[in-house]
């Protein structure tokens, strides 16, 4: 008995090698395939004897039987009363209702694994089975179901699964050992389907798994030929997440989702929705490559059913389990687009179709109303077809408050009544004015803007957006479709503040203020910045004051700052020294000028002198003042000896009297 079985045992293994060495393994399908045992006919040749079976001798057409010795089930029933039967395992596919065997079509053999029962003599034994790679794409399953349930229930049913990734050669697969092979015990649930999970690592998803499934049921055991996969090609991605459903802004239903992750490649989905109206009731099957789906000629009063499933776009795949089924029902009124935002001057229209009584309302019915409150000129309706009404408005001016309403609402009516329901517009003023200024050491440049002059919307941010040419400004500055988002922090003067550094001085910088908000974006009016033509530069230096004996003039000198390098023009203003100071201005227009004499009326009084300055052709800023500089005032003192000849002059000095 002992030597039996390892003859069963050596012979399985070198059936296993044959049939790897000569790559005759069944391919899986990435589709659900069957497993059937049945009566061979007389032109099969074997080579697969399933353990625990004996060899006996070949029939005269060359054929191997197997004998089982009868068993007792769970129950307690003998079987001898049953003559023998050897049953084929083969493979049947829903593309193919043929039994599809694992043949060598050169040879004309085909290699089946057989099995002598004394219980199953005219019954077919038939499992459905199908097998993918899960999403996270680290196990591979297999679904193993039995279609005679109720005759294994008892039979102490077990399914066990055989696999081996062997390591591939460039030119030729390499023999596993007869070791090699791993077995994993499937979890059979009470709804006689078996789970069997394989492990498998990242870097083999592309190797060639082969696997064999040995089912055991009273004392009987059936082995399928050795199968073969690449487990990238059986994905089962994931269910889509986040459907998402909602009108846009040209009438349609735009059905849209997210790719589940960890999908190594990209995929196509099948979407299917049915409509349920009033008027019409339809159901759609679509297969796109997106990630969303629009629906035309969608109908007030109307509900959507939608689910999508994904599965591989290019090359063999599984499709995914369909997402979670989610429900979109439109309004008696529907207003495409429900909501504008907008800025000032420009123009904007709404569409709308209006449903009253289970009957839609012609478009030559439909009047528009502003707030309820101003009826809108007919000039500004449009038929856009039998059902569907538009308004257009205007060179639109700045949307007022009124209470906590920050937006006008905008009415959809027939020729009696309106409904509640309504659109909204707001229309927001983005002129914001962006100031820059590059530093006296032409490192960095910062840009100052304010939001006092626009109007605040709920949930909306402000950012500062820019994007550098590599030489100077256009001359009609323009949005560039390629930007950057600058970081800007909120002054405690209600300015925000953004510096760039480092600067390219000669680099055009165009920037300008994007409005965020759940309806969209409003970007302001664009600005070009030189960062050579904003440059403020440092003060003066070395600023000195004094008084001439000579003349008597106030003399005032400097010294130019070292950046920039151009030619700069410069201011002093000089007054008498105390708490308020009377300041003189003067102008010096000399590039090359360090010094300037001033008259002034007291040459015994003290002065107080600063000096700024800027670039000669006007650009730019003018520097802070330099720190101010005092003149001295100096002692006049008595001769210390008259000359050698005095004269004595009587009389009134004040009146020029002489004596």
């Amino acid at each position: 008995m002992i030597c039996q079985k390892f003859c069963v045992v050596l012979l399985h293994w070198e059936f296993i090698y044959v049939i790897t060495a000569f790559n005759l393994s069944y391919p899986i399908t990435p589709w659900r395939f069957k497993l059937s045992c049945m009566p061979p006919n007389s032109t099969y040749d074997y080579f697969l004897l399933p353990a625990g079976l004996s060899k006996n001798t070949s029939n005269s057409n060359g054929h191997y039987e197997t004998a089982v010795e009868p068993k007792f089930n769970s129950s307690g029933t003998h079987f001898s009363n049953l003559s023998k039967t050897t049953f084929h395992c083969c493979f049947r596919s829903e593309q193919d209702r043929n039994c599809s065997l694992c043949a060598d079509n050169i040879e004309g053999k085909t290699f089946v694994s057989t099995v002598n029962s004394l219980v199953f003599q005219q019954i077919d034994a038939n499992w459905n089975i199908q097998c993918w790679l899960k999403g996270d794409l680290k196990l591979f399953i297999c679904y193993v179901e039995s279609l005679f349930k109720n005759l294994f229930r008892n039979y102490n049913y077990k399914v066990h699964l055989l696999y081996v990734l062997p390591e591939v050669l460039e030119d030729s697969p390499l023999v596993p050992q007869k070791g090699s092979f791993q077995m994993v015990h499937c979890n059979c649930s009470v709804h006689e389907c078996c789970e069997c999970l394989v492990p498998v690592p990242t870097a083999k998803l592309n190797d060639t798994l082969l696997m064999c499934l040995k089912i055991t049921s009273g004392g009987v055991i059936f082995q399928s030929p050795l199968m073969s996969v690449q487990p990238i090609n059986m994905v089962k991605p994931d269910p889509p997440l986040g459907l998402h459903m909602e009108i846009t802004d040209d009438g349609n239903l735009k059905i849209s989702w997210s790719s589940p992750p960890l999908v190594p490649f990209p995929l196509q989905y099948q979407v299917k929705y049915s409509e349920n109206s009033t008027t019409v009731i339809r159901e759609a099957d679509k297969i796109v490559s997106a990630t969303s789906l629009l629906v035309d000629s969608i109908l007030p009063g109307s509900s959507y059913e939608v689910q999508v499933r994904g599965k591989r776009l290019d090359g063999p795949g599984i499709w995914s389990d369909w997402s979670t089924p989610r429900v979109f029902t439109t309004q008696d009124v529907i207003y495409f687009p429900p909501k504008i935002l907008t800025s000032v001057g420009s123009n904007v229209s709404f569409h709308c179709i209006y449903k009253k009584e289970n009957k839609i309302v012609p478009s030559k019915e439909i009047v528009w109303w502003m707030n309820l409150a101003e009826k809108i000129p007919q000039s500004q309706y449009d038929v856009v077809s039998d059902n569907v009404s538009k308004v257009t408005f205007f060179n639109l001016n700045e949307t007022k408050p009124r209470g906590k309403f920050t937006y006008d609402a905008v009415y959809c009516c027939n020729e009696h009544e309106c409904h509640h329901r309504y659109a909204e517009l707001y229309v927001i003023d983005v002129n914001i004015n962006i100031s820059c200024e590059t530093d006296g050491y032409l490192t960095k440049m910062t840009c100052r803007w304010s939001t006092s002059t626009i109007q605040s919307l709920a949930e909306s941010t402000l950012q500062l957006r820019y994007h550098r040419s590599s030489l100077y400004c256009s001359d009609i500055p323009s949005i560039h479709p390629i930007s950057e988002p600058k970081d800007c922090y909120l002054q405690s003067d209600g300015f925000y503040e953004c510096i760039f550094q480092p600067i390219f001085l000669l680099s055009g910088y165009t920037m300008w203020i994007r409005i965020n908000h759940s309806l969209g974006s409003l970007d302001s009016p664009p600005t070009c910045v030189l960062p050579d033509s904003v440059v403020k530069p440092l003060p003066p230096s070395s600023v000195k004051a004094e008084i001439t004996i000579n003349i008597g003039l106030l003399k005032i000198s400097w010294e130019k700052p070292v950046f920039p390098e151009n030619n700069l023009q410069f201011q002093i203003r000089y007054g008498l020294s105390g708490k308020e100071v009377q300041w003189k201005m003067y102008e010096v227009y000399d590039a090359k000028s360090k010094s300037v004499s001033l008259p002034v009326p007291d040459l015994c009084a003290v002065y107080a002198v600063q000096v700024r300055c800027k670039r000669l052709d006007g650009l730019g800023y003018w520097s802070n003042w330099s720190n101010p500089a005092y003149t001295v005032v100096m002692d006049i003192k008595v001769p210390m000896r008259g000359p050698e000849f005095w004269r004595i002059i009587n009389g009134d000095t004040m009146k020029k009297k002489k004596k």
